[in-house]
């Protein structure tokens, strides 16, 4: 039988257990795949830890790439053999996973399983911040958190793409270092300095047009000082903790900012958008336009180290478990 990762209880990355699973087939509008790779993101860490409620017992994992194994009734548009990837479907911490059809998409030639994997959830996020969330124009001024991390890196780049100036921070000199190779214009080791003070030194006090803030807790009275008038937070994750509850007065008093908490299942809302988002972001990573840093590959059964590095801070760019 295939070999998964499951959590049979809400907890810390402990609870990532290797087991033998029974997958019987891949059923009405699914597909059956072999996957290649799987994407670590921090989701998978809350929906392990319980703030993202999951039914119990799971497999882990929204995101990975792979090869069709077998195509279940009512599916059209895929065969056997086909390379693909998705997202928005959970159970990718395996050797093999039963994929709904509809949120597959073709892998095209020229994109490996490791990129495709690599880019899926965290390239849509990216895609829908600077899309959707707040729409980059050119000549804007960004601030981007972690602009080193998985998410950050692919901001940059993209943020970049559509004539922004991106201004990111960073803890350590390794991390900026990424952080300039991607495009960004500045760097803010917040170590070293004060985010807020260097940001608003940076503008000529006037602040940025959006902040892209992945961190949360830490950073969130920051990023809120130094969104420009009438601009845009954009909290799209929460690595260091959630946000304490905000009195809504504190927006009129920061300029009328605007305040958003979203998602990437609100971003992928029909078949149709998700297929024009991935299009987009594989036509960046053939034209060169974007490029994945897997700086981190695991064995399936190493899931509970890649949770603790995650977690831990320790990490750069996209990590994977090889199955």
């Amino acid at each position: 039988m295939p070999k998964a990762i499951v959590v049979s209880e809400n907890g810390g990355p402990e609870v990532l257990t290797a087991a033998e699973v029974d997958i019987t087939g891949p059923g009405a509008g699914a597909l059956l795949v072999r996957v290649a790779a799987a994407g670590v993101n921090y989701i998978d860490t809350y929906q392990r830890g319980g703030a993202y409620p999951v039914p119990l017992p799971f497999t882990p994992g929204l995101e990975g790439a792979g090869t069709v194994e077998a195509v279940g009734d009512d599916v059209t548009g895929f065969a056997v053999g086909d390379r693909v990837a998705w997202t928005h479907s959970i159970g990718s911490y395996a050797e093999q996973a039963v994929i709904p059809a509809t949120w597959a998409v073709r892998v095209p030639d020229g994109v490996d399983d490791e990129a495709a994997a690599a880019a899926l959830l965290q390239g849509l996020t990216a895609h829908y911040l600077v899309a959707s969330t707040y729409p980059v124009a050119e000549g804007d001024t960004i601030l981007v958190h972690a602009a080193a991390g998985g998410v950050g890196l692919l901001l940059v780049q993209l943020a970049k793409a559509r004539g922004a100036r991106v201004i990111g921070t960073v803890s350590t000199p390794d991390k900026e270092r990424l952080a300039r190779a991607a495009g960004a214009d500045e760097v803010i080791r917040y170590t070293e300095q004060d985010f807020v003070a260097r940001t608003r030194e940076l503008t000529g006090g006037e602040g940025v047009a959006a902040v892209y803030d992945g961190v949360g807790a830490t950073t969130f009275d920051g990023s809120l000082a130094v969104v420009r008038r009438r601009g845009v937070l954009a909290l799209f994750g929460a690595a260091s903790g959630p946000v304490p509850p905000v009195d809504p007065q504190r927006l009129n008093a920061a300029g009328s900012v605007f305040l958003t908490r979203p998602t990437l299942a609100d971003y992928l809302a029909t078949p149709q958008e998700n297929q024009w988002r991935v299009d987009e972001v594989f036509g960046a990573l053939l034209s060169g336009a974007l490029r994945v840093e897997v700086t981190g590959r695991y064995p399936l059964a190493d899931a509970r180290q890649a949770h603790e590095d995650l977690e831990g801070r320790r990490t750069t760019g996209k990590l994977l478990l090889i199955p």
